[in-house]
Parts: structure tokens; sequence; C-alpha cells
């Protein structure tokens, strides 16, 4: 038996998904395609960069309050026995330099999106620093703050 078209279905029209991909973003590139940042990914990086920025700052800070609070309880500890001493000691030391780790990883992330937010406002966001070819669009939609084209950031991680 053949379903009829209710008022509701039929009433909204279908768009082409060329037209809908573009109202959701910056346009789809080809795969590999290498093209100049256009205002609109500008705009659309710096509000993904500035959210990127605010989650780091906020976890730095979480970072920092949890590694100086493991400090404080660590100096004031007394009395636990000698064999539990030992033990204590080195998970201590293990997480004060896992958290300091951390710490050290993201205070990194938010240098280079500050950077890339610095590139933003000067023109030269989306440019390869060493041969200033343009940055591959789907390296950028991966890493925003990136400052390398793919060639010159596989140069770079080979051995020489």
């Amino acid at each position: 038996m053949a379903r009829k078209k209710t008022a509701s279905t039929a009433s909204t029209p279908k768009r082409p998904p060329a037209q809908r991909t573009a109202e959701a973003g910056p346009a789809p590139r080809q795969r590999g395609h290498r093209s100049i940042v256009t205002k609109r990914d500008l705009l659309a990086y710096r509000k993904r960069l500035e959210g990127e920025l605010a989650e780091l700052t906020g976890q730095r800070r979480d970072l920092e309050e949890a590694t100086g609070a493991s400090m404080s309880e660590a100096i004031g500890e007394v009395g636990f026995d000698e064999e539990y001493a030992d033990a204590d000691a080195g998970t201590y030391t293990f997480e004060r330099e896992r958290d300091l780790s951390l710490v050290d990883n993201v205070k990194d992330l938010i240098e280079k999106v500050q950077h890339a937010l610095t590139r933003i406002d000067d023109g030269s966001y989306g440019r390869c620093e060493v041969c200033g070819k343009p940055i591959e669009a789907e390296r950028l939609d991966a890493l925003p703050y990136t400052t390398l084209c793919l060639v010159d950031a596989r140069r770079r991680m080979r051995p020489r």
C-alpha cells in the first residue's frame, strides 16, 4: 500500500546539500586544497580559538590550584608509619610531577592559541611561517593554532 504525503512533509521545501552546508559554517573545501583563509573563515577560527583559550585558562587555573593544594597537604602531613611513608611519598611525587607536566602542557597550548590570535590580528594567519604558502584548510580545521603547512611540519618532525 502506498503512503500519502502528509501536509507537513509536503510543505517543507527541500534544499540542496550545498546550500545547507554553506549556512552551517565555512564552505567545505576539497581534500588537500590550499586556499587563502577568507574573512568568514577568520571569524570562525577566532571564535573557536577564543573558546579554546577560555577553556585552557580555566584548566590551568584548576590544575595550579590542585597542585598548590597537594603541596600544602604534603608539607602538613606528619605522624604516619615509616613503612607507609615511602609509598605515600612516591605516590605524592608521581602525582605532583604529573600535575606539573599537565600545567606545562596547558601553558604551551595557551601560548600557541594566543600566537594564533595575534596572527589573525596582523593578517598572517593561515600562512606557513617557514615557506609563506597557505596552510591546508584541513590542517587549520584540525589544529587552528598551527603555524606550519603540512610539508614543513613533516620536515621539522623528520630526523636529519
